[in-house]
């Protein structure tokens, strides 16, 4: 047994399992194509509209390598935009961020044994982080999954991306379509995305296909032919297709 002299750790090798994980929700192929951008890279972007399937691919992503035991730990955050802050609501940690992590607990439902997947909540192997707790944590052996990220600041952004620690991976799900700060440019995800080439082991992808009513793809356009005739307030469109 040695410890490695960049943590505060003792590393230990961990047996991986070899035989695929058995998801009940079938990747498709250009979810595919994304998930093999995102274990090659050590921090990925990963874009697209409501309905695209980003959340559920993280949470792929993150069970895969959790049960394969290639992390020890999955670390879920996002921004709780309310009106009321995180502290004044009633219960524990885990009840005051239920409104805004039940999407992420829906995805992992819906792709693995839900009895399991609470197991693994209990004992601790997935893990709510809120934003106002993250600063000064370095996460090891981890799968972080950050979502609704459209939503994080420039400075939070900054904090959250530099909390990977090592042998972690972190996946950024974002739609730039549906930003809820006062303004859209104090939003960092799309900033971050289009640094994404720049940096070794960063990805930014997007995802186009839609996995929910068909409807839904005219509801955006829609709205989006509003929001360029200044009918309502509207963003600029995605971030762009997939790099690296």
């Amino acid at each position: 047994m040695t410890s490695n002299h960049h943590t505060d750790e003792v590393f230990r090798k961990k047996r991986i399992v070899k035989n695929p994980i058995k998801f009940k929700i079938q990747l498709n192929e250009e979810q595919k194509e994304a998930k093999a951008k995102i274990l090659n890279n050590t921090l990925t972007i990963l874009a697209g509209k409501a309905g695209s399937g980003k959340t559920l691919l993280a949470c792929n992503v993150a069970l895969d390598g959790l049960l394969r035991r290639h992390y020890s730990k999955i670390i879920i955050t996002r921004p709780t935009v309310s009106k009321e802050e995180i502290g004044f609501l009633p219960g524990d940690l885990r009840e005051k961020m239920d409104p805004w992590i039940q999407p992420i607990y829906q995805n992992m439902y819906s792709l693995y044994d839900k009895v399991k997947v609470e197991k693994l909540i209990e004992d601790g192997k997935i893990e709510i982080v809120p934003l106002a707790f993250m600063r000064g944590r370095t996460f090891l052996d981890s799968c972080i999954i950050v979502d609704e990220a459209q939503n994080v600041t420039h400075e939070q952004m900054e904090m959250i991306s530099t909390r990977i620690g090592l042998r972690s991976k972190m996946v950024v799900c974002g739609d730039d379509h549906q930003v809820d700060l006062r303004s859209k440019a104090d939003s960092g995800f799309r900033f971050l995305y289009a640094a994404s080439h720049k940096i070794k082991n960063m990805a930014g992808v997007t995802l186009m296909q839609n996995h929910r009513d068909p409807i839904v793809d005219d509801l955006i356009e829609m709205y989006e032919e509003a929001a360029g005739r200044g009918i309502m307030r509207g963003s600029s469109g995605s971030s762009g297709k997939s790099r690296k």
